[in-house]
């Protein structure tokens, strides 16, 4: 009988990472001849709009969820409860041999708890993250989907760390990470449409700051989004713009808190994974709360300054990649005109050699008395 995985995804990173573990189960699957793994998809509906959404599933090539569950957005507690609830349903009735959650997301939490009280083995894929900001709901998710789990699939010998502190050893991995694995795969699909994006935004490469700002700890105060917005105005110009995808959370507060910004910050709506690496390959510089996208910039060669005081990608602040302003204008500022070291330490010494996804499957594959 093929190994029955129950996938719990809901928010973009994880359509990201869950591409990859899916290539890798098609490969497998081929080179065996006969199918070794069974995935069920679950997609909460944590992120509902299409844009941030199911053109990750068309664009991507992920197969379509099984189950869409439709959640929808809320405060946490009613998120995450609705998740835990409907989780538990699709569990009892398909029984899997293990579920798989990804990242730190409200999903994350629930997959894995409605797992854990079904005696499912939950592997967690991104485990040992650590910003030690517990105000961030992030960090909550990601330590107590950590204590759930059996197999704790970290993606940097910092992670491996962060668990032993805690007293976690047994089931560990250093697995490398899967986001790495992804970003090689699409960096190249997307070389053919380089032009055309420049062209669709009317910029220039190298001509222009990319920015993202979703984090709850930025949006929901205005006092943070307000201070990172005028940093935003403060380096743009006609000649190098910033380009600010906008999530819908951060759009309502801005229209809200009535926050100015400038003509050269140009406003665009969210846009698929694609385009996203597309406009991250030619940037002069990201400015970004996001998780993913600091790791992407890294990946990509491309200076960041993280829109946050802590991150849990220290690595790329350690490679002389990644700067940490706060939402401090000043700060902002500042990051972005001083320069930036080059690139002398490659990802392959942080995140492992673009082939995550194919290990992580491989342990899970071993016979249950080796695990």
């Amino acid at each position: 009988m093929p190994l029955k995985i129950a996938t719990i995804i809901g928010a973009r990173p994880q359509f990201i990472k869950a591409a990859a573990i899916s290539r890798a189960i098609n490969t497998i699957n081929q080179n065996d001849g006969s199918p070794l793994i069974h995935q069920i998809l679950v997609h909460t509906g944590q992120h509902y709009d299409r844009n941030l959404s199911q053109i990750f599933f068309n664009e991507m090539e992920i197969p379509q969820p099984h189950y869409n569950l439709e959640v929808g957005s809320g405060p946490h507690g009613r998120q995450t409860g609705l998740m835990l609830e409907k989780i538990e349903e699709v569990l009892i009735h398909e029984k899997p041999d293990l579920c798989l959650v990804y990242g730190d997301t409200n999903s994350t939490l629930s997959g894995a708890l409605a797992a854990a009280k079904l005696h499912i083995p939950v592997g967690h894929i991104e485990a040992g993250l650590r910003s030690y900001f517990r105000q961030m709901p992030e960090e909550i998710n990601r330590i107590l989907t950590d204590h759930l789990s059996t197999w704790l699939f970290c993606p940097t010998n910092t992670a491996v760390d962060n668990l032993k502190k805690e007293g976690i050893n047994k089931g560990v991995y250093q697995t490398g990470d899967v986001m790495y694995d992804s970003i090689l795969f699409y960096s190249q699909k997307v070389k053919a449409r380089e032009h055309e994006l420049l062209d669709q935004f009317q910029i220039r490469a190298g001509h222009y700051y990319l920015a993202t700002i979703h984090r709850a700890e930025n949006t929901d105060d205005p006092g943070r989004l307000t201070e990172i917005l005028a940093g935003l105005n403060a380096i743009a110009s006609s000649d190098c713009p910033v380009i600010l995808p906008l999530h819908p959370r951060t759009a309502h507060y801005i229209k809200q808190h009535r926050i100015f910004i400038c003509k050269a910050v140009h406003l665009i709506e969210p846009v698929s994974y694609l385009t996203m690496i597309g406009l991250e390959k030619q940037a002069r510089l990201i400015l970004t709360d996001s998780g993913g996208v600091q790791k992407e910039a890294y990946f990509l060669s491309i200076p960041c300054v993280t829109l946050r005081d802590q991150t849990e990608w220290i690595e790329s602040v350690q490679a002389g990649r990644n700067r940490l302003a706060g939402a401090s204008k000043e700060k902002i500022i500042q990051a972005v005109t001083e320069p930036f070291a080059q690139q002398n330490i490659r990802p392959e010494t942080y995140y492992g050699n673009g082939h995550a996804a194919e290990v992580i499957l491989q342990i899970l594959l071993r016979p249950k008395d080796s695990v």
